[in-house]
Order: C-alpha cells, then structure tokens, then sequence
C-alpha cells in the first residue's frame, strides 16, 4: 500500500486544503478502511464556517464523518472483520462505564469518542467504534445507501424521543435532509404531516417524502397560525419537530402544539441562543420540550435496519457527485443555502 493520500484538512474557519498527508496506521484494535464515499453534511458545513467543534474535531485535522468503505487493513486484535469486507462506521462510541452509559444514555456519554477524517482516501476506525459501531454492508445496500446511517440514527432517537403516535398530526420545521427523514419515517408510523419551509424546491421534496400539507413561510404571515388552522378545531399539531436550529423557529414549534402534545427541539442553535418561555402556556397546557443530541449504537443499527428496508434511500437525499479535489467548492455552495441536499464525495 502507498504511503500517502489525498485528504481535505481543517485548517481554521473556511480554511480547507485537500493535500497529501500519510496513510494513517492503525493499532491492534483498529480498522482502516478505503473510503468509497463520503456524504456532506450540515454539521460538517458549521464546522468548516467556524473552524473548528469543541467536542468533535480542533484543527489541524481532517473532516467528515459519514462515510462507507472496504477493510483493507486490521489489526491483530480484531476478529470481527477481515479485509476485502464493505463496511459503514458511525462516528462515535460510548464508553459504557461512566454515570450516562450505565443508565441506557450512551449518546450523552462523558467520554464519547468522536471519529472524524471520512473526507480522504483511507479512514482509521479506532478500536471502540471497531467494537460497538461498525457494521458490514448488506449485499443489497450501495455505499451510498449504508453512509446514511448516521444521520438517520440521529433522526430516529429524536423520533423515539417525541413519542409519536398512529394518527397523530406532526409538523416539521425545517425541511433539509434531516427533516425530510423525519417526514418520511413519520410516515411509515401512520402520521398526518404539515411540513414548514421556505423555498419551493424544500416545499416539493417534502411533499415527495409523503407530506400531507406544506407551507411556505414567506407565502404567510404567520407560520404558527398557518399549522394550526390545519389542525383539528385549531388546537394546534400533537407533536412538532424543529429541525432548523434558531431561536424563532424553536419558537414557532413550542406555539404550534396542542395542550398535552410535545416539542423536539432538534436543531441546535447557534452557542449563546436563548428563548423566552410563557410559563402559563408550559404549566397549564401541560407541553413536554425536549431535545435530541446524537445517536446510540443501538439506533445505528436500527438505522441500517432501515436502510435494508428500502424506508429511506440515498437517491431521495443525494443529489450530486463530486471528487474530493472539489470539496472546498461544494462547502462553498452549500453556504448559499439554496436548497442543497447532500453530495457524496468520491476519494
């Protein structure tokens, strides 16, 4: 095997050159994996606009994380995995010893170990994601298929966390891929969905994902009064999901349930955010906020169960391809904000 490869290294905030840099070697415990793709992503997008991520990844460093791939090395350790295998790895893992872990939280785990460098050639795998997080690929699944298991994992812990019920109204603010996964999941659930966003390409792909009814901010004056007139006698959705990350549309989806329903407070808000409260309105509706962070390995795995499925496909999310020499241009496109979906990187 060569020495080196090409790979897209964070230097600080916009400041990404995909450069040769050594093939990394692994440990007994470890996995390298060629990278056959490479999914965009918006949490990459806020990392590559601010330069870094406290928890997840400090310059210089290579960025990506979600990614599908073939074992071409193992350690001497491993006995789960062999070369020559198509594998997806998630981008983290729990430690399952401290305080969280033992009590079924393992996405709030104290010493998480983030995994980051899909945007390259060869990825290692470190020991505990080799242990707990990284799966073969099904015969049937493509590469780009088994690479949405990350954010899919994410979205359905935070479908899980809403409680969601047959026949309940949903309304999903925020229509990138991630809301578009919670509309089409909601859907196999049996939901009624209202799918809030702003431009009409979003508009269109939710109503392909199964939406029941959109609405276009800009076409409205008041998106919380436009969801609830769709609503049974106006009392407002029984859930809502907010899946943009500002402090008005956290807003909009605390005002658009009804009394006993729930609010996900998906996307998070940029640091220092914060958001007023009517007590009165909390107290006496009896509303249930949550928010939810990261994922479990047991929602990876529930996440490639899906993908075998079929539930959700890469053709719905991905909708072009580029080489990783291209990377820097398709970060930049995304920061238009015009209705990109995903791209998948090919090293």
């Amino acid at each position: 095997m060569k020495s080196e490869m090409l790979a897209a290294v964070l230097y600080g905030r916009e400041e990404l050159r995909v450069e040769p840099v050594e093939i990394p070697e692994i440990e007994p415990g470890d996995v390298l994996v060629k990278v056959n793709v490479a999914l965009t992503c918006g949490t990459d997008l806020k990392v590559f606009r601010r330069g870094y991520h406290a928890r997840m990844i400090v310059p210089p460093a290579i960025l990506g994380h979600e990614l599908a791939g073939d074992v071409v090395q193992v350690g001497g350790e491993v006995e789960n995995f062999r070369v020559g295998q198509r594998v997806v790895a998630a981008n983290s893992a729990p430690c399952a010893a401290c305080y969280f872990c033992e009590r079924g939280q393992q996405n709030l785990c104290e010493n998480l170990l983030f995994n980051n460098g899909a945007y390259a050639e060869y990825i290692r795998i470190p020991a505990p994601i080799v242990r707990c997080n990284l799966y073969e690929i099904p015969p049937h699944i493509g590469y780009q298929d088994a690479a949405l298991i990350e954010p899919l994992a994410c979205v359905i812990r935070g479908l899980e966390e809403t409680h969601l019920r047959l026949g309940d109204t949903l309304a999903v603010i925020g229509l990138g891929p991630i809301g578009l996964m919670f509309i089409r999941l909601a859907k196999t659930l049996g939901a009624r969905v209202i799918a809030v966003g702003r431009r009409k390409t979003q508009l269109d792909r939710a109503a392909r994902m199964g939406a029941d009814e959109v609405i276009s901010v800009d076409s409205v004056s008041n998106p919380v009064d436009a969801v609830t007139r769709l609503t049974y006698r106006g009392r407002g959705v029984d859930a809502t999901i907010e899946a943009v990350g500002t402090p008005e549309t956290w807003q909009w989806a605390i005002h658009m349930v009804r009394s006993g329903g729930s609010v996900n407070l998906f996307g998070g808000c940029p640091g220092g955010s914060e958001i007023c409260l009517d007590t009165s309105l909390l107290h006496y509706s009896e509303i249930t906020i949550r928010s939810s962070f990261h994922h479990t390995p047991a929602h990876i795995r529930r996440a490639l169960e899906v993908i075998a499925r079929s539930d959700i496909r890469a053709a719905d999310f991905i909708t072009g391809e580029a080489p990783l020499k291209d990377l820097l241009g398709v970060l930049r496109h995304m920061m238009n904000r015009n209705g990109h979906l995903k791209t998948a990187i090919l090293p």
